[in-house]
């Protein structure tokens, strides 16, 4: 169990709680039972590490105020539109023998030990979160599931699951599915792309551009072939710019 140090907060103006938030507190709230409210301000960075975590809102800690230890629970966050950062927490006193509804995170194990993920199958989750009913002194941290023996097909169900001694889901009138072990995704392997092809053939034709080579060095009449043609593409070229003319005027 996690303890965490309060102090009290006398002024609840705006601006005094940025101030507290200037200096590494959050303002909060500590409610329930038969105490009344208290306005009080908890450390940042105390909570840093598990404010965060899939389990903070269903987490018990104990709460030292004034010297004075007591159980309570986060039951809401506020945070900043822009940075994101915590900027108010509302705890919540835990009364013995009072039922508290919490979600609480479902936690998978033993995944080696699945024949239907061994042969490649896919746990499908259908619910990270479970709402229950708990005791305000039996809250668990988290719901197991445990795979072993789970095959390709297989649905886990809330009945299947164990769960602390006076803790129930909230939803009665069904068994509702958890998770589900699914068959593997088939993927075909890509085809050739094109471009592969045609690399290949580019340099497969490149023995030929070897051979025109040779035949522009080594023989004169294909040198003179050469010529020609460049002195007719070179008229046909002087010729273009008088024809355009028109064109460029319009």
């Amino acid at each position: 169990m996690n303890n965490l140090k309060a102090t009290k907060r006398e002024n609840l103006s705006a601006g005094s709680n940025n101030k507290l938030r200037a200096k590494g507190l959050i303002p909060a709230i500590l409610y329930g039972g038969k105490n009344s409210n208290q306005n009080i301000s908890v450390s940042k960075k105390e909570i840093s590490n598990i404010i965060n975590s899939d389990t903070f809102l269903s987490k018990v800690l104990e709460l030292e105020l004034e010297g004075k230890k007591e159980k309570v629970i986060p039951r809401d966050v506020a945070y900043h539109v822009v940075s994101e950062e915590p900027i108010h927490i509302d705890f919540m006193r835990i009364v013995s023998g009072k039922k508290i509804i919490l979600e609480i995170p479902v936690k998978f194990i033993n995944h080696p030990e699945s024949p239907g993920l061994k042969r490649g199958g896919v746990l499908n989750i259908v619910r990270r979160k479970v709402e229950l009913k708990c005791p305000a002194e039996n809250i668990p941290d988290e719901i197991v599931v445990d795979l072993t023996g789970t095959d390709i097909g297989t649905s886990i169900k809330i009945s299947s699951v164990k769960l602390p001694e006076n803790v129930i889901p909230t939803i009665t009138d069904r068994d509702f599915v958890v998770a589900t072990v699914a068959a593997p995704t088939v993927i075909k392997e890509p085809e050739k792309p094109a471009e592969e092809t045609t690399a290949e053939g580019a340099e497969g034709e490149t023995p030929a551009e070897g051979t025109e080579a040779v035949a522009k060095d080594g023989d004169p009449a294909k040198k003179d072939d050469k010529a020609k043609e460049g002195s007719a593409e070179k008229k046909s070229t002087d010729k273009k710019p008088e024809e355009k003319k028109p064109a460029e005027k319009k």
